[in-house]
């Protein structure tokens, strides 16, 4: 120990000078007891930075295909109505337009009656203006589309395809006419800008859609003209052309776009996607940050010795802290160090996993900045649980030292490490939560994470204080299990904290989607209606609803007028710049909204607040609202709305607020006008059809095939269908959040296999006196089996509760709907702690009984 004169006082910089060259020298027997340590610390690293680099990716991808994915530089979308000449005009005083219409319509089979909803896309000679669209054939789209032998033709999606049993070549029946499929599309630019899809693509081109009859007024149409500009502005010069055009066509109703947030739903999944995530790697940190301080108090064990040496050689207590700081600190660089290489790599291997998976190219990449955030919380995580028991070696006497482990060690370190905890653990969560797309989320996350830390730690405490009252029982084997779980070094609560935060966290997710499942079944047999009748025009509507009364007798229909509308001010403040009370609650003024009108207070809503307009009511327009969002929002009864609706603005006073049924299924509405607001305008009808009982599949399909034949306009969209795909959606977001969140599963058997390595040297020191006061290896066997099986139960039913609530918080708090505990989740959860615990624990036991007792005996 050259350089150290024990008894002499340093300076600062010279005694942790000195204490980084005796951490170095310890090191140098390598970094046996510390691999859990590293790959913890790793593991979580790994997950951040990879998840926040593969985010980064992807909206670096959609950055750069943002003119691909809009279409154009700018995208200028109306609802139910075409720019008119003045707004045509000035469209083409930017640069190059092209004009898409996308509506939702029913095609037919003509030989067989078969029919299936489709995505239809009516295009331009000017299509796409960025990007290519590529056909299965090679052929170019403006020949796919041309009209032929008195017939146009459509290019569709393979699904389309086989879902009608047609090939390229066949007919289909569209609206009142009759198109050609030409070929098959392999591949759209600007499929990301249109939002979610019930259906298969369907595409014709604009010369073609008159014969069809379905866009007439009030139909459920959208309008995009889309703007190319030459040469390309940059961003900020896009905005400054998307300011201007909302001042020069103040009027105009339009919702413009620019390439710079191409697509900003799947932004925004992606963001909160992300966010998750994050979360769950910050997760697996916490529960790896278990394994740290495991790793270090056993560390620490295994140095009483030397500490004594440091300590009877004049040391203080601060050199002895610096030197197991410094080699903690080393040892986390090694493990983020490796979790930033993975972090790193994750974006290209992303890249080319999904390259035939997502619909856009990710741009990968190394983020600096990402990778940073990576590196500031593994270093932060293994300082929060590293200060704790690196304190308490500070200020304990060499006698102390090597009495640690019969006491148990319970000391709390000094103040001044309890607070550097602190600080650092509440600096840990405020970045988290300050980073985060949405903080009040994170927020919660964070807030449930901590609780169930303590609760954790209560519980193990709880256990042992039980097992310690417990009366004595018969069986040497259970009397042995029980006397381990109390005992002083016992691992109850190593075992409890590292499986109680991953499995609770698994639990949560599983029972929030098996309700969610559950919900979605039950309210199909329940409460949805069989059918939604989209774009019913006015003088078709008595004829309809004859045709459902004889082809559907003894069903329940509804029927409401509907319109599209955007809201652009509310109490006189842009939509755009409206802050509402409750974050994340601006979907409301997102995009086009549905509206209706009705002279009576609608069945499935529930009047809250205000009063219901009289049935002949004819003065100033007024709105009831929902509750809800109304709440969200900040909005009270005399506020004012003002709504875009066909390119007029029309402002409204809000009379009532609504409960509303969203659950359902039925027609409901936001926003609700009183009759005489749209006197006069043009507007298409909504049905829905139900049964009271469940009805054959085959009978719901007749009166689909009957409907579609009559009135072939009308498009016909079955729930069960829509309800399918919904379902097929969240079993892929369900799987994948369940592969994300094993992360944290896998770092608390990482660290329950880190617990028990540092408890080896105990139990070595146990097996060997009960075998010589002769206990045989099958009652130990049994004995330590017990005492597993007894710790993983535990911790299976306190995440069964923990995870029960945080679901059920989150189903009935978040997404106002019903919880059910599902009793094969909670076996589940019970199997899978029992079997980590028991296997690990007998597999480090297995070698602990191998080891022979006279060794160990001449070193007591």
């Amino acid at each position: 120990m050259s350089g150290f004169v024990p008894g002499t006082v340093q300076s600062g910089n010279q005694s942790f000078r000195l204490a980084a060259r005796f951490a170095l020298r310890e090191l140098r027997g390598g970094l046996k007891g510390f691999y859990i340590f590293i790959a913890c610390i790793a593991l979580g690293v790994a997950a951040i930075a990879g998840v926040t680099s593969v985010s980064r990716a992807l909206t670096e991808g959609i950055s750069q295909e943002g003119q691909a994915i809009l279409g154009g530089d700018l995208s200028f979308s109306l609802i139910h109505r075409q720019a008119d000449a003045e707004q045509l005009d000035y469209l083409n005083g930017l640069g190059d337009t092209s004009r898409v219409a996308t509506l939702r319509a029913m095609t037919r089979r003509a030989d067989t009656g078969d029919q299936a909803l489709v995505e239809l896309k009516v295009v331009d000679g000017a299509y796409p203006l960025y990007g290519s669209i590529d056909l299965q054939s090679g052929q170019s789209l403006e020949d796919a589309l041309a009209s032929k032998d008195g017939m146009w033709g459509a290019v569709a999606d393979l699904s389309l395809l086989a879902r009608l049993n047609v090939s390229v070549g066949d007919t289909l029946a569209l609206g009142r006419a009759t198109v050609r499929v030409t070929d098959v599309i392999e591949a759209e630019p600007d499929k990301l800008a249109g939002g979610m899809e019930l259906g298969p693509r369907l595409m014709i081109s604009d010369a073609a859609i008159g014969e069809t009859d379905l866009v007439q007024p009030g139909s459920l149409v959208r309008w995009r003209y889309r703007v190319k500009m030459n040469p390309a502005p940059d961003i900020e010069d896009l905005s400054a052309v998307v300011e201007a055009a909302k001042v020069d066509q103040p009027d105009a109703g339009w919702r413009i776009r620019s390439r710079a947030n191409a697509s900003p739903g799947l932004q925004r999944s992606i963001d909160r996607f992300a966010q998750f995530l994050t979360l769950v790697g910050l997760t697996a940190l916490v529960v790896g940050g278990v394994g740290v301080a495991n790793a270090i108090r056993a560390y620490l064990e295994t140095k009483r010795e030397v500490i004594a040496s440091f300590k009877c050689l004049g040391s203080t207590g601060g050199f002895v802290f610096q030197v197991y700081l410094v080699q903690m600190l080393l040892l986390a660089l090694i493990g983020i160090g490796i979790g930033l290489v993975i972090g790193a790599l994750l974006p290209f291997a992303a890249a080319a996993a999904l390259s035939g998976v997502l619909p856009v190219q990710l741009a990968a990449s190394i983020y600096p900045e990402e990778l940073g955030l990576g590196l500031i919380y593994g270093l932060l995580t293994a300082l929060a649980f590293a200060l704790w028991p690196l304190g308490r070696a500070h200020d304990v006497p060499p006698t102390a030292l090597f009495r640690d482990i019969v006491t148990g060690g319970s000391k709390l370190p000094r103040k001044r490490y309890l607070s550097a905890t602190a600080v650092t653990v509440l600096l840990l969560a405020g970045i988290a939560i300050l980073l985060s797309h949405d903080q009040t989320i994170a927020g919660i996350y964070i807030a449930a994470s901590a609780g169930a830390f303590v609760l954790l730690v209560v519980v193990a405490r709880l256990i042992m204080f039980v097992a310690k009252r417990l009366p004595s029982v018969r069986s040497t084997e259970l009397r042995l299990a029980i006397a381990n779980i109390h005992r002083p070094g016992a691992l109850t609560p190593s075992v409890v904290l590292s499986l109680g935060l991953g499995l609770s966290l698994l639990v949560a997710l599983a029972l929030i989607d098996g309700n969610l499942r559950r919900e979605l079944t039950a309210t199909i047999a329940d409460k949805a209606p069989s059918f939604f009748f989209v774009d019913i025009q006015s003088h078709e509507k008595d004829a309809f609803e004859a045709l459902l009364n004889k082809e559907a007798p003894g069903s329940n229909q509804q029927g409401v007028p509907m319109l599209r509308g955007r809201i652009v001010t509310l109490n006189g403040i842009p939509s755009d710049e409206f802050k509402p009370v409750q974050e994340g609650s601006d979907w409301v003024l997102r995009g086009d909204r549905g509206i209706t009108y009705e002279s009576t207070l609608p069945a499935n809503s529930k009047l809250v607040e205000g009063s219901w307009w009289p049935e002949q009511y004819a003065g100033k327009p007024l709105v009831s609202f929902d509750a809800e969002a109304a709440t969200d929002l900040g909005l009270k009864i005399g506020d004012t709305v003002t709504v875009n609706v066909l390119g007029r603005e029309i402002t409204a006073e809000i009379a009532s607020f609504r409960d509303v049924e969203w659950q359902s299924f039925s027609i409901n509405f936001v926003m609700v006008f009183s009759p005489n607001t749209f006197a006069g305008a043009p507007h298409s009808h909504l049905m829905t059809l139900g049964w009271d009982e469940e009805v054959p599949t085959e009978q719901e399909l007749a009166l689909l095939k009957t409907v579609s034949n009559t009135f072939p306009t009308v498009t016909a969209v079955r729930v069960k269908d829509a309800i399918t795909q919904v379902n097929e959606l969240v079993a892929q977001l369900a799987w994948a959040i369940r592969g994300a969140s094993s992360i944290t599963l896998i770092a608390s058997v990482l660290v329950l296999a880190g617990a028990l390595a540092a408890g080896h040297r105990n139990r070595i020191y146990d097996a060997v006196i009960l075998k010589t006061l002769g206990a045989t290896r099958t009652k130990l066997i049994i004995a330590y089996g017990l005492e597993y099986a007894i710790l993983g139960l535990a911790t299976a039913i306190f995440a069964l509760v923990a995870g029960g609530v945080a679901a059920w918080y989150v189903i009935t708090q978040i997404m106002d709907g019903t919880f059910v505990l599902m009793p094969v989740t909670a076996v589940g959860a019970a199997v899978v702690a029992l079997i980590l615990t028991v296997g690990f624990g007998l597999i480090g036991t297995w070698r602990v009984l191998g080891e022979k007792p006279a060794p160990v005996l001449r070193n007591l």
